[in-house]
């Protein structure tokens, strides 16, 4: 029977449109919770009707793609065809072709078709993705070497593994462009042990000299995977062991089968530390290790340890400590739960049952959840964030009415509830988080909100100058989280009010943003360089960028993406959003991320700055080139949305178009 929690579940605002974030944060949710399958697809059927009963095409597609991937990983593909194929007359119904939603749309189909089986229909959409990519992409976008992967895979599935070998190698050339760190770059370590796979099928295709060079590229392609796993310090990952195993076929088509053997020996190893001796990858392994061992003998070659200069023995001291080490890594990641699942599992163990049986006049009356500060309200935590204010803990929040009677009553029976749960805590809380700061307990629900933001709810839709004295981070801290309950409704009527930034609003800070990146980028960062002011030239960057990121919550409206969290998870939060359907501007946080990697050989790079001696001149020309891009793609969507008519590059110019929609003649939302 389906959870309560999904039949009670609305995503529908006040004016009728979908919530998209809350829709995929409870899903996230349930996926983490190892909710039954019958359960997820109620919640996703029941989703995409609301949705589409809403209205709301970019809702119901991104329901739809949600749907595709569910049915595709549980191997329904008959029910998946039907999904398939709405949400592509959906995309064209939205004109979205050419768009990252476009894109993200046909991958998806692709992919399902290719999974069904349906190679010819899934050749076809890959390549209308690639063909849309290729114009909307920067070409060093990862997300078109993933692409040019998925290709790689339809081909391999179809028998055609020079075609498949191909798009690997653009794969690899992209990748290793992008990448900031090429020798400890683990997706392009996966990318060259899938092209020494691909190329030994190649080989078996090809006449005797031509499969000697296929094999002697796909040796190269193995080994320099495992060279960098061994950089980076992952010789026990399960992935490792994958490397190795394409290594080891690719050794065993050359006839050298004592090296085919030590790899497949080194593989056990991790897959028995990783899967245990009873799964199906030891099994495979254990096979492909007995034939290689019984060819070696046949051949008179001994079998011993792999040469260190491709990867490490199995049996020295360095192996056994890296081994231990990841044992104990690997045990902390198998126990260890964000921040608002342990809350959640905490709230239903000991928070519900208390309220039941101490405050049953209450219960109907009292919200639950974890929101506010912390990366574990935002769901950002890891293992490096439980070293403070991680443990077991949830936030009840009354009304004034009902703090006033019990509010302490409850604070105390909240701190008699167990210190410890599910292997964690006592939590441990900072010196920030404490008294009138704390994070977890009994709150007054205008206190709550006020110990945030200083508003008891949020300002009025008139009163704009309220609205500009709180930034963004401390609305992302008062409107981030999860509420576990709320009956009555109070809490989560307030959160809404807080993200509900009014237009008039979000249009002046939208128009603050576009002339911060018109000074800082567009016309700062190439005077300072030219001034030989590098430390200026570095802070012009950091200005544009944080100004940009600003600009990307702000156009998709806080109301759907929430607000742009504070510094240390911007990022973060950027990349989340990104990979949304039909998000705004969906390129620019990677393009973002290329100006901060260019950006200390742009302004303290000078002759033979790391840069094979080809000083700071090329990154510097990149930054601006990425910096043109970046403003022109924000005019594309300015115009898109009805914002601007201008087509002026400046976008200082702009701001007057943007300030046209602001109705409130208040002064503090308008430029001089």
């Amino acid at each position: 029977m389906p959870n309560d929690s999904m039949e009670q579940a609305s995503y529908l605002h006040e004016d009728g449109s979908f919530d998209s974030s809350a829709f995929m944060q409870q899903l996230d949710t349930f996926f983490n919770s190892e909710q039954a399958n019958e359960d997820i697809e109620t919640y996703l059927l029941q989703a995409l009707a609301e949705a589409e009963n809403a209205g709301d095409n970019a809702g119901l597609l991104t329901v739809l793609n949600e749907v595709m991937g569910f049915y595709r990983s549980r191997g329904r593909h008959e029910d998946n065809m039907w999904m398939i194929q709405r949400s592509l007359e959906l995309a064209a119904k939205m004109q979205l072709e050419g768009t990252e939603a476009w894109i993200t749309t046909l991958i998806n189909a692709a992919t399902g078709l290719r999974a069904a089986g349906r190679y010819e229909q899934a050749e076809d959409l890959y390549q209308q993705a690639l063909a849309s990519a290729e114009k909307r992409l920067a070409p060093s976008d990862r997300k078109l070497a993933a692409l040019h992967n998925n290709l790689s895979m339809l081909y391999s599935d179809t028998g055609r593994p020079e075609q498949s070998s191909r798009e690997l190698e653009k794969a690899l050339a992209i990748l290793t462009g992008s990448s900031p760190n090429p020798e400890q770059d683990i997706d392009l370590a996966s990318t060259h042990a899938n092209l020494a796979l691909s190329m030994l099928a190649q080989a078996t295709q090809e006449d005797q000299v031509n499969q000697n060079m296929l094999l002697d590229t796909a040796s190269e392609h193995a080994a320099q995977a495992l060279r960098i796993y061994q950089a980076g310090h992952l010789v026990s990952h399960p992935h490792y062991a994958s490397a190795l195993a394409s290594y080891a076929q690719v050794a065993h088509a050359q006839g050298a089968y004592s090296k085919a053997a030590a790899a497949y020996q080194e593989a056990l190893n991790i897959i028995s530390l990783n899967y245990g001796q009873s799964s199906d990858a030891y099994r495979i392994t254990s096979q492909n290790l007995k034939q290689a061992l019984g060819d070696a003998q046949a051949a008179g070659q001994s079998v011993e340890a792999l040469d260190t200069t491709t990867t490490k023995p199995t049996n020295g001291p360095a192996y056994r400590a890296e081994k231990a080490m990841h044992q104990n890594q690997q045990a902390q990641t198998q126990s260890r739960m964000t921040g608002l699942k342990l809350a959640r599992a905490y709230w239903e163990q000991y928070g519900k049952p208390l309220l039941e049986n101490k405050y049953p006049e209450y219960v109907g009356r009292i919200a639950a959840g974890l929101v506010g500060h912390g990366s574990e309200c935002y769901g950002f935590d890891d293992e490096f964030s439980q070293d403070h204010d991680y443990g077991p803990g949830f936030c009840l929040w009354l009304t004034r009415e009902d703090y006033d009677i019990i509010g302490d009553d409850l604070q105390a029976d909240y701190n008699a509830l167990p210190s410890t749960f599910m292997g964690y805590g006592p939590r441990q809380h900072s010196v920030r988080a404490k008294g009138s700061n704390k994070r977890v307990g009994v709150f007054e629900i205008g206190d709550f909100f006020a110990s945030i933001t200083g508003f008891q709810q949020a300002p009025p839709q008139d009163a704009p100058h309220e609205w500009m004295l709180v930034d963004e981070a401390t609305l992302a801290a008062a409107t981030n989280g999860e509420v576990f309950a709320d009956p009555l409704g109070a809490f989560l009527q307030t959160q809404q009010g807080f993200q509900s930034m009014p237009d008039d609003v979000r249009f002046s800070l939208i128009s603050r943003r576009l002339g911060m990146m018109s000074q800082s980028g567009q016309y700062n960062f190439r005077r300072m360089i030219d001034r030989g002011d590098g430390p200026a030239a570095w802070l012009s960057i950091s200005e544009f960028t944080k100004a940009t990121a600003s600009l990307m919550f702000l156009i998709n409206n806080p109301l759907t993406v929430g607000y742009l969290p504070y510094y240390k998870w911007q990022f973060a939060a950027l990349r989340e959003i990104s990979g949304r359907i039909a998000t705004r501007l969906s390129q620019v946080p990677q393009e973002l991320e290329t100006l901060l990697q260019l950006a200390s050989a742009a302004c303290f790079g000078g002759a033979g700055f790391g840069e094979g001696g080809r000083g700071a001149a090329p990154s510097i020309d990149r930054i601006q080139n990425e910096i043109d891009l970046i403003c022109q793609q924000t005019i594309e969507e300015l115009q898109a949305e009805g914002l601007t008519t201008s087509h002026e590059t400046f976008l200082e110019w702009q701001r007057p178009y943007i300030e046209a929609h602001i109705t409130s003649n208040a002064p503090i939302l308008h430029s001089l």
